[in-house]
């Protein structure tokens, strides 16, 4: 296991090299690997009195899974721009969305936003007009 902090996002990540368990510390779409990160923050917390972002990798999951949700948001605003409508992204975590928002927040031919509330969030990404 490797820690370190980040002072560019202020976040403290932590490596984890799990070899035949990375699966079983992932979980089904990353839940086991939240819960973690959210043991380990709160965990800080009393430690600390402190509140400090927490991000936990196991197995490079974050930098598969940000490569996965940026060529999603890639194709997603392609075809808002040949649809000329706004094109829905369900089912994402709050992370998930906002590496989304990040990637295409430079993009001068879409714009990002997310409504609903809890799990029925979303995100949309619809042309620039």
């Amino acid at each position: 296991m490797d820690v370190q902090y980040n002072e560019t996002d202020a976040v403290f990540v932590v490596d984890i090299e799990a070899g035949d368990t990375t699966g079983l510390l992932i979980g089904k779409r990353g839940e086991t690997l939240l819960s973690i990160q959210n043991v380990l923050a709160l965990l800080f917390k009393q430690k600390t009195g402190e509140w400090e972002k927490i991000v936990v990798n196991v197995g490079d999951y974050r930098q598969k899974e940000e490569e996965y949700l940026k060529n999603l948001a890639t194709s997603a605003a392609q075809r808002a721009i040949e649809t000329e409508s706004p094109q829905n992204l369900y089912n994402l975590k709050a992370w998930q969305r906002r590496v989304i928002h990040l990637f295409l927040a430079d993009n001068n031919e879409v714009e990002t936003t997310s409504e609903g509330e809890g799990e029925e969030r979303y995100l949309i990404i619809s042309p620039k007009k």
